[in-house]
């Protein structure tokens, strides 16, 4: 397979009066990792389901691996991998008995799964606890073990809705070490995620707010085109109640704290660091420091999720 791995034009999902997804459009290239960022709520998990053929759309159309998610479900799940961020094996079986039995849910027998098999162990980082309770292995290896049991059919598309929440920094890296390895093999991967230093791996990402596409881009893209607002870190004297003060002084757009400090967002060319300290004091905010910094994917993601959902989408990359 070439090209494009997963094409959506328009797809639209309703449940009664409410619309979860509404006209999202989106290519995905074959070995691509794309991210699907957006806040709770925002429709992701409604857009993979469709995407895994276990939900059908109300309207617009999508395929992925060359198959229609409406009219070809069944074949759209024999050609991908899906993990998600609930722990999903058979606690009470060893690693190798899920491993067995999820290999023989995708038809493989005999020595290509045991090949498999061996493979998945070694990828995993499972050597020396294949006999072991699963349910007795930390959460990182149990993610692990469940992206293994994902790709045991060699699927061309991997879905991950939100694969390492609750593992730790170290064992979430090593996990991306893997997801980049099966990029590299050709494997497209959409993943969706709450942590922005996992979206800097996304050759792109779509951000979706409110079911719909706010913006689409590179990374860099994001963070300079689609933010489109200067930035500046505050110092607040006080840090209690400093944003939504910040929020009200003159030309500034929006506020948000980064830990102690906190991050202005104002209109391109409307404050220099001086003058938007000026603004603050006059809101009878006192601060220490004002400097200017580069936006970072975390400011582009709360400032989309704060905006209205524009009708089309943001900034756009290659």
């Amino acid at each position: 397979m070439s090209g494009r791995a997963v094409e959506i034009n328009d797809l639209t999902k309703t449940f009664g009066h409410f619309t979860a997804v509404d006209r999202l459009s989106f290519d995905i290239e074959t070995g691509e990792i794309f991210g699907l960022l957006g806040p709770n709520g925002a429709g992701k998990s409604t857009t993979i389901r469709m995407l895994c053929g276990l939900l059908s759309s109300t309207s617009g159309r999508a395929s992925v691996a060359g198959h229609d998610i409406n009219r070809e479900p069944e074949r759209v799940r024999q050609r991908i991998g899906y993990l998600s961020q609930k722990f999903s094996l058979f606690r009470d079986l060893t690693v190798i008995e899920n491993i067995a039995f999820f290999g023989g849910v995708y038809g493989l027998r005999g020595s290509r799964l045991r090949n498999r098999a061996d493979e998945i162990i070694r990828m995993a980082g499972l050597t020396g606890v294949e006999r072991q309770l699963t349910g007795t292995l930390s959460g990182a290896l149990q993610q692990r073990l469940a992206l293994g049991c994902a790709i045991l059919h060699q699927p061309p598309v991997l879905f991950l809705d939100e694969p390492t929440s609750g593992v730790d920094p170290i064992s979430r890296r090593r996990f991306w070490d893997v997801i980049q390895d099966l990029s590299s093999r050709g494997v497209t991967i959409l993943v969706t995620t709450h942590f922005m230093d996992e979206a800097e791996f996304c050759r792109r990402i779509a951000f979706i707010n409110a079911g719909r596409l706010a913006a689409l881009g590179t990374p860099h893209a994001l963070r300079h085109d689609a933010l489109n607002e200067d930035v500046f870190e505050v110092v607040p004297a006080d840090s209690h109640g400093a944003a939504e003060r910040i929020e009200r002084a003159d030309g500034v757009a929006g506020a948000s704290y980064f830990g102690p400090l906190v991050h202005a967002f104002c209109p391109r060319g409307r404050h220099t660091p001086a003058s938007l300290e000026a603004a603050l004091r006059a809101q009878g905010l006192r601060v220490t420091d004002v400097q200017p910094v580069p936006p970072t994917l975390e400011d582009a993601f709360i400032r989309l999720s704060q905006r209205e959902a524009p009708a089309g989408g943001g900034a756009s990359g290659p």
